[in-house]
């Protein structure tokens, strides 16, 4: 996943690529920790043409997080064209995410292939 550290980078990362997952999470925070790889090696796997960012909402970049209404971890957003698309907050499953992911997806990178 892409560290990202201001909001210049994550508006320009949004806007140039078409699929996006953005994980908001923190060091000192257990399942933030534990879902980024599994995360990780799921987009590897199933979505390699997803762009994967991630803030850490207790490091430097916390005034982000505020900006972006990220209050609690771990927060998942997608986007696809720009536009967010789902949002998953503190209890969620990879299934989830993976369920809400495959659709526009396929959609989107079968169409434009």
């Amino acid at each position: 996943m892409t560290p990202v550290t201001d909001r210049a980078a994550l508006e320009a990362a949004l806007a140039a690529h078409p699929a996006v997952l953005v994980l908001y999470g923190g060091q000192a925070c257990g399942v933030c920790q534990a879902i980024k790889p599994r995360l990780g090696a799921m987009l590897a796997a199933e979505f390699p043409r997803l762009e994967a960012l991630y803030v850490d909402c207790q490091g430097e970049v916390a005034a982000l997080c505020a900006q972006q209404r990220v209050f609690s971890l771990p927060v998942v957003e997608l986007w696809f064209e720009g536009q967010r698309f789902e949002t998953f907050v503190r209890a969620f499953s990879l299934a989830e995410v993976r369920r809400a992911l495959q659709r526009p997806y396929a959609a989107r990178f079968a169409v434009h292939d």
